[in-house]
This record gives structure tokens, sequence and C-alpha cells, in this order.
């Protein structure tokens, strides 16, 4: 299983959007829900490694949120209430989170200690999570109109740029070889999930 421990970074000193996040995420299927389990913080229990992936590259990136990705095994049966749940991916996400505070990509992912997978796949997330903040707009919003589905040149039609400059700004920002990564560490973090 994978166990989303977020943590709402600087708290003390901004209001509090737990809340928020929590209409935010209403919609995401898993296996218990999101669910505020003190102060400043939230967690979910997902089966899903894509949509557990999305939502921590999305937070971490927004510099508001601190993601810890736990995976391994729960205590079943799991409770109704997420806060209640135990077993090592719950133990795990906690000792991610903790990480994530004081990582530049704002997210961390633990395993069992002998994984040496699951520590491959914390460094893969961390350069993924830093090399798209790191993306100049222009890049971004190219990368996201092709994510939306148009082709190079319906998104320098929209743009009003040659299909040039939205293949450069495709390639400064890496779009591809970062689509190609997150596509392989999804595979992956799916397969040490199970």
């Amino acid at each position: 299983m994978i166990v989303l421990t977020i943590d709402q970074r600087g708290s003390r000193a901004s209001e509090d959007k737990v809340q928020a996040l929590l209409e935010q995420l209403r919609g995401v299927q898993t296996v218990r829900p999101f669910q505020r389990t003190a102060g400043d913080e939230l967690q979910a229990v997902l089966k899903s490694a894509p949509d557990a992936m999305g939502i921590a590259l999305h937070l971490a990136q927004s510099g508001d949120w601190s993601v810890g990705i736990g995976v391994g095994p729960v205590n079943e049966p799991l409770p109704k209430e997420t806060r209640a749940g135990s077993g090592d991916a719950f133990v795990y996400a906690r000792s991610a989170v903790e990480a994530a505070k004081k990582s530049p990509a704002n997210l961390c992912l633990r395993a069992s200690e002998h994984e040496s997978a699951g520590e491959r796949l914390d460094a893969s997330l961390q350069l993924v999570s830093l090399l798209e903040r790191r993306r100049s707009s222009p890049s971004a919003e190219a990368g996201r109109l092709l994510a939306s589905g148009l082709t190079q040149r319906e998104i320098g039609d929209s743009l009003g740029i040659s299909q040039q400059a939205v293949s450069s700004r495709l390639s400064s920002g890496l779009w591809n070889e970062v689509e190609r990564m997150k596509a392989w560490i999804a595979d992956d973090l799916q397969e040490l999930s199970q």
C-alpha cells in the first residue's frame, strides 16, 4: 500500500490550508480517504501509484506542503478512519514527511530499509520535482498544453508563437525526458507497493 502524509509548511506563520486541500482532494480514489490527522497535517491510503505520485509532486512543487510517501504493508483490516491506521507504510510515511521538511524537493519516499528500489524511487521523485519546479513559466505552459492533448502546432497557434518555439520550450524544460521518467517511477512505485 501507499500512504501519503502531507504537512503544511510554515503553518505557524500563515492560515490553515488543510481544509481547502481536503476539498480539492475529495474526488481522488483512495483506499482510505484524505483526513486531517493532527493540526496542519493530513493523510490517506492509496493503491494507485500514478495518483499518489501526481498528488505528491503537485503539492511538493507548490511550496506549501511537505509530502511523505510511505510504501509497505498496512495492518488489515484497515479501520474506517485513516488516522487510526497502522503498519509499515504508515511508519515510513511519517519518516518520509519528516525528511521532506528538510529536502529542497519538499518530498521524500520511504520503504523497507532493505529496499534499494525505494532509495532509487526517492532520488528519482526528488529529481523530477526539482526539474519541474525549475522550469521557466513558458516551458511549463507549453508542457501543460501538450499534456492537455494539443499538438505542438496547436500550442504555437494558441500562444502566438512558431511550432519551433514550442519545441524549444518543451526541450528547455526537459518535458519529454521528465514525462518518461515519471512513467517509469509510477510503474516501479506500483510494483513496490504490491
